[in-house]
């Protein structure tokens, strides 16, 4: 059953069929579910007045007289998992199955296999439920990188650590879920561009930087066509290389002219870019980009704050060096003495041999942390030992 629907009566959860009235002249990309009222409160500062809904295709629930008490009432959290051995080897259950999952879609997606984005849309509804209950083992893993699995790893960490940010800043469920969604198929477009383009290990010529900036219009029409998808997700994916100064691509836009949620992606992704080892770039710690991200005046500052705030001075899952001559990976931020995380221990600097993995927590001994460390500085494999033997020696 079709309605006209005015924009100050749309609710979340409404099938929007068409744009009736507006001030403006915006056009609705697809039609579909209005999943937050972020999306209408968008749609309303754009000018839409009304809109069709239809009701049969709708999932909204109306709430009438709901008694002051109960409204107000909000359901507690359930409080996170600690980083044990249960919970790490859940995570990384998961993050396995996540990587055959964008892998599988990349593949059907190139052989113009891909009927629907529902795959992706599960699998970021998956991460977003870690996030929420496994946070500490899910942020680990974001950091564990293999460089020849970048690309997958790449989305899949930002579509995590969006996430992350999105619950830190308050953002509802189903919010946080579409900015993980647009995060997750940000840079899908990458899997058209030629292979040397792609795999480039030294500076681009301006010619093949104009084909690398396609890859931005090329995801957007690419997930379009797989179907539905929400506003929000889809500008993710197409301004999440658009910068305040106007210096970003593809339109140049400047300031709040780039939805917020771009801007928290655009923070997202420079970080784990600079995490990681890259086929033309080697990585930095994870303290040194934070540094280099306060240092990126066209990213949004403010929100740069809130990110630093939010997975702290040194990370979960960061790799550190210890005053006592001790490697250790951050297993949990400490908010009371952020300098002081919770570390689990494995290797001896001193010794060069492997220890008992033991958790500790730096604000209860005399040690602390002198830097933060790439695994390479001493040849370590860190995803091979991590799967192999860090996992399997964690307290529970």
């Amino acid at each position: 059953m079709l309605e006209q629907v005015p924009i100050d009566e749309l609710q979340p959860g409404m099938y929007v069929n068409q744009v009736l009235e507006q001030t403006g002249s915006l056009k609705m990309r697809s039609k579909g579910i209005v999943k937050t009222q972020a999306i209408i409160d968008s749609l309303k500062a754009k000018g839409i007045l009304k809109v069709e809904v239809d009701l049969s295709k709708s999932k909204h629930k109306k709430i009438e007289n709901v008694p002051e008490e109960t409204a107000n009432t909000e359901v507690p959290k359930p409080a996170p998992k600690p980083m044990g051995r249960d919970a790490i080897n859940e995570a990384n259950d998961l993050y396995d199955n996540a990587l055959a999952i964008q892998s599988s879609f990349l593949k059907s997606l190139k052989n113009g296999a891909v009927k629907d984005l529902s795959p992706m849309e599960s699998l970021s509804h998956s991460l977003i439920e870690s996030v929420f209950d496994n946070k500490d083992a899910l942020s680990c893993l974001t950091m564990i990188k293999n460089t020849d699995q970048y690309l997958l790893e790449h989305s899949i960490n930002c579509s995590v650590l969006s996430g992350i940010f999105c619950e830190f800043l308050g953002y509802d469920r189903e919010t946080t879920e579409q900015v993980s969604l647009g995060a997750l198929l940000m840079d899908i477009g990458m899997s058209s561009l030629p292979d040397e383009i792609r795999n480039n290990k030294g500076e681009f010529s301006q010619s093949d930087w104009e084909v690398m900036k396609t890859h931005v219009q090329i995801g957007a029409d690419l997930v379009e066509q797989c179907g539905d998808i929400s506003d929000l997700s889809l500008r993710i994916i197409e301004e999440h290389h658009e910068r305040i100064d106007g210096s970003g691509y593809p339109r140049g836009l400047v300031g709040d002219e780039i939805s917020e949620y771009a801007r928290i992606v655009a923070i997202v992704d420079a970080y784990d870019a600079m995490t990681s080892n890259r086929s033309h770039k080697e990585s930095i710690t994870p303290t040194q980009a934070l540094k280099r991200l306060t240092a990126t005046e066209n990213l949004d500052q403010e929100l740069v704050k809130q990110f630093i705030q939010c997975i702290g001075v040194h990370p979960v899952g960061s790799l550190v060096r210890l005053k006592s001559g001790k490697l250790g990976i951050v297993s949990k931020i400490n908010p009371k003495d952020p300098v002081s995380p919770h570390v689990m221990t494995f290797y001896s600097v001193t010794s060069q041999h492997f220890n008992e993995v033991k958790r500790i927590d730096l604000s209860l001994y005399d040690d602390e942390i002198v830097s933060g460390v790439r695994p390479e500085e001493f040849n370590l494999n860190l995803p091979k030992f991590f799967k192999d033997v860090f996992i399997n020696q964690m307290p529970l």
